[in-house]
């Protein structure tokens, strides 16, 4: 039977120090730290130093120009751009002008935000992919639903969204408002 030699997977501190070379604030060597966005590259002497950056330069990294396109606020190209939560499309004339806009397309559900009365609620995902449906009005309106909403009045409250649930059972029309909760099975 063979050995492993596992010394071809360890990481070489010094072999890492030699090429990051010293920290840029007190010349001191820079290793190789955990936090809980991910690994960074980090004085050795923290506290007393705090300079810290990313183990990995992709941040931000312009990929192609989009052809033909403008930034409404200043006219530049737009470019996609991959960042830290994806994929997004962005000013070329970055960072003097900061535009922004996710380059997943937005779902509209054709349901009014019982909230504002003036904005649609829109299906969105988080940073993690789990999906949520806040009103297209945001920041003026930060309505939101967890579940997908249904333009149905709760027979008890007589809030003008459900949100549709599906459970072991089968699926249920539910209140959002905390104070009622009313649910319905879906026949």
């Amino acid at each position: 039977m063979s050995k492993i030699d596992h010394s071809l997977f360890a990481v070489h501190e010094s072999t890492f120090a030699e090429e990051a070379g010293p920290c840029p604030q007190c010349g001191e060597e820079l290793h190789i730290r955990r936090g809980k966005n991910g690994p960074f590259i980090g004085c050795s002497h923290y506290p007393a130093c705090d300079f810290s950056k990313p183990l990995h330069e992709v941040d931000n990294a312009e990929i192609t120009v989009i052809e033909g396109s403008c930034c409404p606020e200043c006219a530049a190209n737009l470019v996609i751009r991959k960042g830290r939560y994806g994929m997004f499309i962005g000013c070329s004339n970055f960072p003097q002008c900061h535009y922004l806009e996710s380059a997943k397309q937005q779902v509209t559900v054709n349901v009014a935000c019982p909230s504002c009365a003036r904005g649609k609620l829109q299906k969105r995902a988080n940073k993690f992919g789990k999906n949520f449906y806040p009103c297209d009005q945001y920041p003026q309106c930060r309505y939101a639903l967890n579940f997908p909403p249904v333009a149905q009045q709760c027979p008890s409250c007589e809030w003008p969204v459900m949100q549709e649930k599906k459970t072991a059972k089968g699926g249920i029309l539910q209140c959002p408002q905390r104070e009622c909760m009313f649910k319905q099975t879906i026949e």
